[in-house]
């Protein structure tokens, strides 16, 4: 499935780890993940839109090696769950982050090297709960922007 499309947005994927693991995260060092959902929200409001997010299933199927982001070192690793997307030209990749990090636990630093936010990766036990935390913050940004897509 391809997710991209030229148009500008605001993600989130959520990813699956089935058991603990430590994994080196570029600069960040080795980070301890257990086992459990995580939501990783980013922008795709540059050149290609979308389609960034496209660039992320590549590396977490295996068929892109280059690590460029935090993320990226934890896609190799996760299985992919969900993709939510906001299309929107407005700059809310840190709302959303912040109101999924308001019900689910956040990994310090972890894809906010370039803000002031605590996490752009969060932490959920289970699924019900990770996906309720991810919906509901894209709810939010909808009222902002236009409408959400689950895809």
């Amino acid at each position: 499935m391809r997710y991209g499309c030229d148009e500008l947005g605001i993600y989130t994927i959520i990813l699956s780890l089935e058991k603990a693991k430590q994994i080196c995260i570029g600069a960040l060092g080795e980070i301890d993940f257990a086992p459990g959902c995580y939501a990783y929200t980013g922008s795709a409001r540059g050149p290609g839109g979308c389609k960034r997010v496209d660039r992320h299933i590549e590396i977490l199927r295996g068929t892109r090696n280059t690590r460029r982001w935090h993320i990226d070192y934890l896609l190799a690793q996760a299985g992919l769950v969900e993709v939510f997307i906001t299309r929107t030209s407005r700059d809310l990749e840190c709302s959303i982050a912040e109101m999924v990090g308001e019900r689910l636990v956040p990994i310090k630093g972890f894809g906010s090297s370039d803000c002031r936010c605590i996490s752009h990766l969060h932490y959920g036990e289970d699924l019900v709960s990770t996906m309720a935390a991810v919906s509901l913050a894209h709810s939010r940004a909808a009222s902002m922007t236009l409408e959400p897509s689950r895809e």
